[in-house]
């Protein structure tokens, strides 16, 4: 049965999607991505109105006034940038992924689909079970909480309630393969639309997100923003930000944040239980940016090389100190997930010039969460060590959560998107078990990681000089 359901799975998909994925295939690893982006999707005039049709969108923008003057506090003169925050806590579900199962839902509805599935941890779920109910259509989540000895983190658990809040069916599993493969066998079975993560759907619903922050931050100061902090986990909130930024003339900076869970394995029975970030982490950030197409469709609209201008991660015990900020100092009580790029705002803003203007992109929850308590005690009770401490210095991913003592001690680490481009060089010639590509090749891989052909036959040498070593 495994294997049956595994063997037909680009049929599954095709005819759960709706996408005829070959037809924007060029050659090799290449394929027209900007054609698949405009031919299959909506534009972005009518994805907001499809989005007004649900109460999706149109969030406020907050100046977060009293932080601002905090990181002033510690900043050199003259430094210390305006931050503000898109309150994506204002969407039905509570979250910005409300954005993104959006235009699937509505796909799905008009054409003819009695029902959806979608993989998630919960968040995009939550979204996805809203916006189902909505229209009328049944929805099946299908979710990854438990370990071996079937203990759920508190989070992933409150999640799946979420869902089931909404009326849709959960599916809990074990962390693990079996995740892909039930997901394709309900698929089949019921004939459901496939609300994935990674269509054009799910990406281009993001745009709007991009397209407010630019069009707010214009109409209230006669500029764009400075700089957008995106928290980055599997890239489709970077690129459909990005892509909203361009689309509404922004030439804003781009900047990813992650959780620095590096060590870490994401399939690992072992590890699942001992990362206190479901999301927004590096088990995310860093292999979906190397290897975008590892996702369930043939191709991924989610490609954050072609968009990031930087890319940083921040510690979880960072992450938990943003989290009690913002509630006491702003009254805002969201996150820790979605405080992910509001703790390397704090950060960065340092280096910025204090009439610049910085937006953190989102901040979300599905009403779970909110308080660190829950995940702290579960990671005491997992024999991670909590603390006070330098959380750069001494925070160690499944081991030590150190949270800082006050905001000085807020930093960022630099994750180098040269390292990034040469991993994405190393896992095309592991996934297409060659060395060489065609010259069209190498122009969609310079297009994929925002570089140039020159660029790309430099990483192929250094990849293969360092194979052989």
């Amino acid at each position: 049965m495994y294997e049956d359901v595994i063997k037909r799975k680009n049929e599954i998909i095709q005819k759960a999607v709706g996408i005829d994925y070959s037809k924007f295939e060029i050659e090799g690893i290449a394929f027209d991505y900007d054609r698949m982006m405009k031919e299959v999707s909506y534009s972005l005039d009518e994805i907001r109105k499809i989005q007004s049709e649900t109460q999706v969108g149109n969030t406020p923008l907050v100046e977060l006034k009293n932080l601002t003057k905090l990181v002033r506090k510690i900043s050199k003169l003259g430094k210390g940038a305006r931050i503000f925050l898109k309150d994506e806590s204002a969407n039905p579900s509570g979250s910005f992924k409300d954005r993104r199962a959006s235009v699937s839902i509505y796909h799905a509805k008009n054409h003819g689909y009695k029902g959806v599935i979608a993989a998630t941890s919960g968040n995009y779920g939550a979204a996805v079970a809203s916006q189902a109910a909505k229209y009328g259509l049944r929805a099946i989540i299908v979710q990854e909480t438990f370990d071996s000895n079937h203990v759920g983190q508190p989070e992933i658990l409150e999640k799946g309630r979420a869902c089931e809040a909404y009326g849709a069916e959960v599916v809990q599993l074990t962390v693990g393969p079996e995740l892909f493969y039930y997901t394709l066998k309900l698929l089949d079975e019921t004939g459901y639309f496939d609300a994935s993560l990674y269509t054009p759907f799910g990406i281009a619903g993001i745009e709007t997100l991009g397209y407010e922050i630019a069009t707010q931050v214009k109409s209230r100061y006669g500029r764009f923003p400075d700089a957008v902090l995106v928290t980055h986990a599997g890239g489709g909130n970077v690129t459909g930000t990005a892509r909203g930024l361009k689309k509404a003339g922004a030439k804003t900076k781009v900047i990813g944040s992650s959780v620095d869970l590096r060590g870490l394995h994401m399939a690992s029975d072992h590890d699942f239980n001992r990362k206190s970030f479901t999301t927004g982490h590096t088990g995310f950030g860093i292999p979906f940016s190397a290897y975008p197409d590892r996702v369930d469709v043939p191709r991924n609209a989610a490609r954050s090389l072609r968009y990031l201008d930087r890319y940083v991660l921040v510690t979880q015990g960072e992450v938990f100190f943003t989290t009690e900020a913002l509630a006491q100092v702003e009254g805002m009580m969201r996150g820790p997930a979605g405080n992910t790029s509001l703790t390397a705002a704090l950060s960065i803003a340092k280096e910025m010039d204090e009439d610049q203007i910085i937006v953190v992109q989102e901040t979300e929850y599905t009403g779970a969460g909110k308080l660190p308590s829950a995940q702290l005690t579960f990671a005491k009770k997992m024999g991670v060590i909590v603390k006070n401490g330098n959380s750069i210095k001494e925070d160690v991913p499944g081991k030590v959560i150190a949270i800082p003592e006050s905001i000085e001690q807020i930093g960022i680490i630099e994750y180098p998107l040269e390292n990034l481009k040469k991993s994405y060089v190393k896992e095309s010639i592991k996934a297409y078990g060659r060395s060489k590509f065609s010259d069209v090749e190498k122009k969609f891989m310079a297009e994929d990681t925002n570089s140039n052909s020159q660029e790309i036959d430099k990483m192929l040498e250094e990849v293969l000089k360092d194979g052989k070593a």
